[in-house]
């Protein structure tokens, strides 16, 4: 089997998932991140979307921070978990982080655009407070572009991460 240009569909792929078609592969690339609470950093960031043939994407992100010189310097943040399409357009999203918080995400794609925002954040009794999310993902001239506001330690929803990913390889 060839490999798929990033606008293939995969064969096996389940028909559900055919408008998150443009998320399958490994993106490699650099983000940005600030908030009040925080000085701002520059992190370098991977994500993988895959599938089974089932109807939903299987998802892992993981970041580093970089120094000024772009070398990393340390892992950051990390999340795993399930994007799953609805027959209207609509997005169900379940999420888990390392640091004791568990998300599920309700949102709506539309063409290359997808638009998600929290209904639950769970957090163990370890976890840093963090109360809500947005998620804005876009395929703009073939990168995928995407933020991250949040609400947290007592901050109201604003923006505090945003990067620009490249396909570094297609899934099959």
């Amino acid at each position: 089997m060839a490999t798929p240009t990033p606008f293939e569909i995969p064969p096996d792929l389940h028909p559900d998932c055919v408008p998150l078609a443009f998320l399958l592969g490994r993106w490699e690339g650099r983000g940005h991140g600030d908030y009040p609470t925080i000085e701002p950093f520059e992190f370098g960031h991977e994500v993988v979307f895959s599938h089974n043939g089932k109807p939903f994407l299987y998802y892992t992100s993981r970041s580093w921070l970089l120094d000024s010189e772009g070398t990393a310097v340390r892992p950051l943040a990390m999340e795993t978990g399930f994007w799953r399409p609805q027959p209207d357009g609509g997005l169900e999203v379940v999420l888990a982080h390392p640091t004791g918080v568990a998300e599920v995400w309700y949102g709506q794609i539309d063409g290359a655009k997808i638009e998600l925002a929290t209904d639950l954040v769970a957090r163990t009794a370890t976890a840093k407070e963090y109360d809500a999310g947005r998620r804005l993902y876009g395929l703009v001239d073939g990168a995928l572009l995407w933020a991250f506001d949040m609400a947290a330690v007592g901050e109201g929803m604003q923006s505090h991460l945003w990067g620009r990913l490249e396909r570094a390889a297609p899934v099959s």
